[in-house]
């Protein structure tokens, strides 16, 4: 079955929340929410050799979604033709239990609506052959979409082109997170961060 995820690298990453910005606009979603943010890790190590990079967060689309175990409607569920976690906004009763079981933060409360909203990998785009607006408006090619089951999707060749000490993933809390980062120590040191 497909496993579609973001994969990001972060040798081209330059944080300047673009995606952060498109996913707004693409999606409509509030002010004071985000389906995607930017974070900085660092600084760390000592001068003048230090480290400070930034990490997009989105869904990681996790093989054991806690926030689909969690939800009492089944509002947040695996599409069974897709394999991406969504969430069915129609039958969210906003008891946020999803928020909560989300390691990541990456699930937003919509105060207008009363329900929760998240990263859907742009599902709207990507079922008509498009890019999601993240990857599509990503100025360095730094994002990446695609099947990770599937050698001949994006996502997989990106990957292909590194050693697996360059592949990272945020960290695993049983849920085993789908979503990759690329950094090499041309970067610096990875830092494992939830």
């Amino acid at each position: 079955m497909a496993h579609s995820c973001l994969v990001v690298n972060l040798d081209r990453c330059q944080g300047c929340y673009g995606c952060e910005v498109a996913c707004k606009m693409e999606n409509g979603v509030a002010l004071g929410e985000h389906w995607n943010k930017m974070l900085w890790v660092g600084p760390f190590g000592e001068y003048p050799d230090m480290t400070r990079y930034p990490i997009p967060t989105h869904c990681q689309q996790c093989k054991n979604a806690p926030c689909v175990e969690v939800c009492p409607t089944g509002a947040s569920y695996r599409d069974p033709e897709s394999n991406i976690v969504l969430i069915n906004q129609e039958i969210c009763i906003g008891c946020r239990y999803c928020m909560m079981a989300c390691p990541y933060g990456v699930r937003n409360w919509n105060e207008e609506e009363k329900v929760v909203g998240k990263c859907t990998l742009c599902g709207h785009l990507t079922s008509v052959g498009q890019l999601p607006a993240c990857v599509k408006s990503c100025a360095a090619g730094a994002r990446f979409y695609g099947d990770l089951d599937d050698p001949e999707s994006d996502v997989s060749k990106e990957l292909a082109k590194y050693d697996e000490a360059d592949i990272h993933h945020l960290a695993s809390v049983g849920n085993d997170p789908a979503a990759c980062y690329i950094m090499t120590d041309m970067v610096g040191e990875w830092k494992e961060i939830i």
